[in-house]
């Protein structure tokens, strides 16, 4: 399924997106370097890693635009085999040199994107052709998530009402069954779905914030009304 974007501003979007990366760099600015390599809840990856993975996807982002503006289109890594290689490379350094790429990269992307004045070029980055209007709510989400990933103290609940419609709205429009009977979402705000496999067999209710939450693994069932003893599987 291709995901897609909320119909919302392009320039509403980055607004956001630039607010929540500065949040992040906020809250990371005083993370240690034996607190950067401390495990989190994503198997396998310490805060290094998720904060090199931000900065990496920044850059792939910014070079999928760049491909876009010429008329081409390219993936959004060379290879998973390569992002496995910066990831595990990167997460071995300091955590100064950690803020610095994280700061960088971002501001680099935001620069790129400045420059687009045609946000319906088409991409395909391995989720279905789209177009780059998508970009920023997925950098959007990616930025949020993994804010939360970090445990610096953001979470689900620190999201704002809005933004978070956005990102369930996007979540839903990319959410796979993955062999998981189906539910039906009633959020507080009005937004309904049917998402898994087969006929509805629960509704699921909630905060816009905390469905989008759930959906994503960041929080269990106790946090929702009606999923219980249905955890999801985290989503990176």
């Amino acid at each position: 399924m291709s995901p897609t974007a909320p119909d919302v501003p392009v320039e509403t979007l980055r607004k956001r997106k630039l607010q929540a990366t500065q949040s992040l760099l906020g809250d990371t600015i005083g993370i240690s370097d034996d607190e950067w390599q401390a495990a989190t809840a994503l198997p396998g990856w310490s805060r290094a890693h998720i904060a090199t993975h931000l900065a990496r996807e920044a850059d792939a982002l910014r070079r999928v635009t760049e491909a876009a503006l010429e008329g081409r289109q390219i993936p959004l890594y060379s290879s998973p085999q390569q992002r496995f290689v910066d990831i595990e490379e990167g997460a071995m350094r300091r955590g100064l040199d950690l803020q610095i790429d994280l700061d960088t990269s971002a501001d680099t992307l935001n620069t790129c994107w400045d420059a687009v004045t045609d946000w319906k070029l088409p991409i395909d980055i391995g989720r279905g052709p789209m177009t780059l209007a998508n970009l920023p709510i997925i950098r959007f989400r990616e930025v949020t998530i993994h804010h939360i990933d970090l445990g610096v103290g953001f979470t689900v609940d620190d999201l704002e009402p809005v933004p978070a419609l956005w990102l369930l709205d996007f979540r839903i429009s990319q959410f796979a069954g993955q062999g998981i009977p189906a539910f039906r979402i009633q959020s507080e705000s009005g937004v309904e779905a049917v998402l898994g496999e087969g006929e509805p067999t629960r509704t699921v209710t909630g905060t816009d914030a905390r469905l989008w939450g759930w959906l994503n693994g960041r929080v269990g069932p106790e946090s929702v009304t009606g999923a219980e003893g249905l955890r999801l599987p985290l989503a990176r």
